[in-house]
């Protein structure tokens, strides 16, 4: 079993080779200030898609849910 540490950065290296570093950085930050039940959109992949096509559908599942204002 891998510690938590090890897990976050695999997890980094492997959303930046395949999204960027600018896009892997934005991932992280919306699903960290946002309500997002993995689980539920993890369900609706499909294994096939591209990762584009991925990220279209994680886009549209977030911005179909209710705005949450975020206070500076």
């Amino acid at each position: 079993m891998i510690t938590d540490t090890e897990i976050k950065i695999t997890g980094f290296q492997i959303l930046a080779k395949n999204m960027g570093d600018v896009e892997a950085e934005r991932f992280i930050a919306l699903i960290q200030r946002e309500p997002f039940d993995y689980t539920k959109w993890h369900q609706d992949i499909d294994e096939n898609l591209s990762i584009e096509e991925i990220s279209a559908k994680a886009m549209k599942t977030r911005n179909s849910q209710p705005k949450v204002k975020v206070n500076s």
